[in-house]
């Protein structure tokens, strides 16, 4: 599916999303943000912390590659107790992220765990992860296909 959209009508937009995220019974929700620098990963990202309750201010992973945010009552009402924020665009081969806990993070199904630039890693991703592509129409507009 395709939606066309304005960037303050994101969290509308984050509400589609997390409409698709069912927690798993044996492993991580992941959601793979593919889109080109400016598409709007990191701002649906926000927008989807908002949701989910995290309470600090949510920033691009980019330099440390990984953040963690403890959910709120409404991220552990829909079954998430953490939100694990990957930014790949850095790493040279998935095995970065390996050495950086992430069979971990994986294994709890109580993580959402969002990741730009999954090509980057895609070979250590479940196969049942939820693909979103985002694209910068003009600069205020963007594209997301489910």
């Amino acid at each position: 599916m395709r939606k066309e959209f304005t960037i303050d009508h994101i969290e509308t937009i984050a509400d589609d999303v997390l409409a698709l995220c069912v927690p798993k019974h044996d492993h991580a929700t992941v959601l793979a943000l593919t889109g080109d620098l400016g598409a709007g990963k990191t701002t649906l990202t926000q927008a989807l912390g908002k949701k989910l309750g995290v309470s600090e201010t949510m920033i691009s992973p980019t330099f440390v590659i990984m953040k963690n945010y403890v959910l709120g009552e409404s991220g552990e009402v829909r079954g998430y107790r953490k939100l694990v924020h990957i930014d790949a665009y850095r790493l040279d081969s998935p095995q970065e992220m390996m050495t950086l806990g992430f069979e971990t993070l994986l294994a709890d199904p109580g993580n959402l765990i969002i990741v730009e630039w999954p090509e980057r890693i895609a070979g250590i991703l479940p196969s049942d992860r939820i693909a979103i592509t985002l694209e910068h129409l003009e600069e205020n507009k963007r594209a997301i296909d489910f």
